[in-house]
């Protein structure tokens, strides 16, 4: 317990930091200070993350903007957000420097370091931009940003509104156990500074209880939604993205030619194109494509994947009239060069696997070209939902998904997906969904079907009726 006071002690001295230098700040800037509150309406939308790989609050700015907002969008740059964000002349990109020379020395040092320079860094830039009226912050990772965000609130007098898509403890928690001193301290900090905020929004119904019950704090779900832009990709436009993907990736060659195709052909593995009249069609025999994204992080097994893709190829082995799969699994993350390793150790006659990071504008478009998606994300804490799987939907995608706790506030078993336990549940559930494909009977079918008539509420509309109502009655 010795290292874990001692976190404790050095968390708590880069709080006294941060509030030193915010009241240094105060005291030198207090005329000025005076002449209002929160600058205009103007939001700091903040994420102590990559920014790229942070699409709802990418959404926030956007929906902020949008209202005529002015934002300040903060936090890491590692991976480029999307082009609406870039291109919108309300949204100010407030880029935070890269701590990874960090990452040196025993990790119960290196949290402590980092937590002192990130605390150090985050106040420093967010008492530089502009004056916001709010504060709206991600969580997690919420150490040391919550008690950051909520001394710059004190010194600019601005509204803070945390919104929860987790606890950062039990994420910590898949590393270390959920009683490590380090677990309990992030724990403690959580629902401390937690209650200091003005607002609170969460993804789930049951995270919205469960704040309330175990940290009395009261909180607005607001589900994730798809963009706009998350929709069925046209024939033409899946034509052009596969033979884009094409020229890195070998699954998505065409691998061989057809009796129906001429000279005059453009070929990917799914798809070709008349180069006399541009007309697209999809080619006889062509593979099943499944789709999945991670963070490959620890929340999310892939080995349950792969072994329920070794079942898959053995069903072909034996005779049952399965197509070939392209698997595709996108995302960046610790892990995936574990993976990536894992992946290179398997020999499949039948199935070919790619793990590319696309571009944002590529993402969405690859969704609505797929014939099935697979989501491995088990929530830490069993109240978070996957987004993923959200997009998939958006894009009238049917999806498998890995059972846990709240699963079923999106995903509605036998009617728009199939949820699964295990490799071999998921190797039945492949193997019934792709019998006789591409034939338009079935399970696969009616569950695209389902999702096309289900007229889902998107991401704009959903934010109009639950956030857009904070931001008015504080005004």
């Amino acid at each position: 317990m010795a290292a874990g006071g001692g976190a404790l002690a050095a968390i708590g001295a880069a709080l006294v930091l941060v509030a030193a230098a915010a009241l240094w700040w105060w005291r030198w800037r207090w005329r000025w200070r005076r002449a209002g509150g929160g600058g205009e309406g103007r939001v700091c939308v903040a994420v102590l993350g990559d920014l790229g790989r942070s699409p709802r609050m990418q959404y926030h700015a956007l929906s902020l903007a949008r209202h005529g907002r002015g934002v300040s969008l903060l936090g890491y740059l590692q991976t480029r957000p999307h082009g609406d964000v870039l291109g919108s002349d309300s949204i100010r990109v407030v880029p935070l420097s890269d701590l990874r020379w960090l990452r040196v020395g025993p990790k119960i040092l290196q949290y402590v370091v980092k937590a002192i320079a990130q605390a150090v860094q985050l106040l420093y830039t967010m008492l530089q931009m502009e004056r916001p009226a709010y504060i709206l912050l991600q969580n997690p990772p919420g150490l040391p940003s919550i008690a950051v965000a909520w001394v710059a609130c004190l010194v600019w007098r601005s509204k803070l509104i945390i919104d929860w898509h987790n606890y950062g403890y039990t994420i910590m928690s898949l590393n270390h156990g959920i009683n490590h001193p380090l677990v309990r301290i992030a724990k403690w900090y959580e629902k401390l500074f937690g209650r200091l905020s003005d607002y609170n929004l969460c993804v789930t119904n049951a995270m919205k209880e469960d704040l309330w019950v175990n940290c009395k704090i009261k909180a607005v779900t607001l589900y994730d939604r798809p963009a706009s832009y998350f929709k069925e990709t046209p024939l033409e436009l899946q034509h052009q993205l596969y033979m884009k993907l094409a020229k890195d990736y070998e699954p998505f060659k065409a691998q061989h030619i057809t009796e129906s195709v001429s000279s005059n052909a453009e070929r990917s593995a799914f798809t070709e194109m008349d180069k006399r009249n541009g007309r697209v069609v999809k080619t006889r025999g062509r593979p099943a494509l499944l789709i999945s994204s991670t963070s490959w992080t620890e929340d999310e097994d892939f080995s349950v994947l792969l072994k329920a893709l070794e079942d898959y190829e053995q069903y072909i082995n034996e005779g049952i009239k399965l197509p070939a799969l392209v698997c595709v699994i996108t995302g960046k993350g610790p892990l995936k060069e574990y993976y990536n390793g894992l992946i290179k150790k398997l020999h499949f006659r039948h199935i070919q696997i790619c793990t590319p990071w696309l571009e944002a504008e590529d993402y969405p478009l690859l969704l609505g070209s797929a014939d099935l998606g697979v989501c491995l994300h088990k929530s830490s804490s069993g109240l978070d939902l996957p987004m993923k799987v959200v997009d998939m939907f958006g894009c009238c995608l049917p999806v498998c998904a890995i059972y846990f706790e709240c699963l079923h506030e999106l995903v509605k078993h036998d009617e728009n997906g199939l949820i699964f336990r295990d490799s071999s549940e998921l190797a039945e559930q492949l193997k019934m969904l792709f019998l006789e494909f591409p034939t338009l009977e079935g399970k696969l079918h009616n569950f695209r079907k389902n999702l096309c008539a289900s007229k889902q509420l998107r991401w704009d509309e959903s934010w109009d009726q639950t956030v857009l109502p904070l931001f008015m009655q504080s005004e």
